[in-house]
């Protein structure tokens, strides 16, 4: 009954929000000729999240979460302890197929929008809760981050969302500088902008090991906005999850776009469902 609930309020939920993205053309078109006007007030900067937001997020972080979890289950088997499948779902916000293997995410959840420090420590603390150490837990967990760390180098699943590379080129051709603003540690994210081929549109990447408090604290976006030498006012942030939203409010930045069901519509200006709505040459989709 509570697998059948989380996806019904999860249906609900997307459902509520698809409507809310078709019943916002006024503010899109708005934030559209904010974007591309270059006349006073327009936009100077814009701050993207990474995961979910310029990249897959399920074909990046599935892959991974997949083989860390595939090698825990193998470590507890060791100790003679174990973790249901039921379970699962519940570590770091994750939804699963038949077979196991990630499918979604809760944007609200662990892995959308901890840092790697939260992420691990979530784990380390399942691995106590089936009947390990923590030390013991600690040290099983750790390895089996290296272990798919190195899976996910020689694999490489990072692949932009749809209509990512264009806005970029259209930012790029209209001047509008470019920065990266992730809950992932800044080397991490860097890496993956470079196995997609766009780590040299950003002049800079901000990643939670470069401030005192991530999202939805204000300091990647004012950190980010010092090193450019504009002001927030003059920024639009874009990200995938609520928490992306509640940092752009705190910094006081001139426009908070949200991209997917993921993002209430009272958190954000507009919730667009692709980077192709935000072209110049788009307009405003129906």
């Amino acid at each position: 009954m509570a697998e059948v609930s989380r996806e019904t309020t999860k249906s609900t939920e997307t459902a509520e929000s698809i409507r809310a993205i078709r019943e916002q053309p006024n503010l899109l078109a708005s934030i559209h000729n904010r974007l591309w006007n270059l006349e006073s007030e327009s936009i100077k900067a814009v701050l993207l999240d990474k995961d979910g937001t310029l990249l897959d997020f399920n074909r990046m972080w599935g892959f991974w979460t997949d083989k860390v979890i595939r090698l825990f289950h193998f470590r507890l088997a060791d100790h003679g302890c174990s973790i249901s499948q039921e379970d699962i779902p519940h570590i770091w916000g994750t939804i699963h197929d038949e077979q196991g293997h990630m499918i979604d995410y809760d944007a609200r959840g662990p892995l959308a929008m901890g840092t790697m420090d939260e992420v691990y420590a979530v784990l380390i603390w399942h691995g106590y809760r089936a009947g390990l150490s923590w030390a013991v837990s600690k040290a099983i967990v750790h390895g089996c981050i290296q272990e798919a760390n190195l899976a996910m180098e020689h694999a490489r699943p990072a692949y932009p969302l749809l209509g990512v590379r264009e806005f970029l080129d259209q930012c790029r051709e209209k001047g509008i500088r470019l920065g990266v603003v992730t809950a992932d540690d800044t080397d991490s994210a860097r890496k993956h902008l470079e196995w997609m081929g766009m780590v040299d549109y950003f002049e800079v990447i901000v990643g939670n090991d470069r401030v005192l408090q991530g999202k939805p604290f204000a300091d990647m976006i004012l950190l980010a906005c010092e090193e450019l030498g504009i002001t927030p006012d003059q920024t639009a942030v874009i990200g995938d999850t609520n928490g992306d939203m509640q940092m752009a409010r705190a910094a006081d930045c001139a426009i908070a776009i949200g991209i997917g069901t993921g993002v209430a519509s009272q958190s954000a200006d507009a919730v667009i469902f692709s980077f192709t709505q935000l072209l110049e040459h788009e307009g405003v989709q129906e």
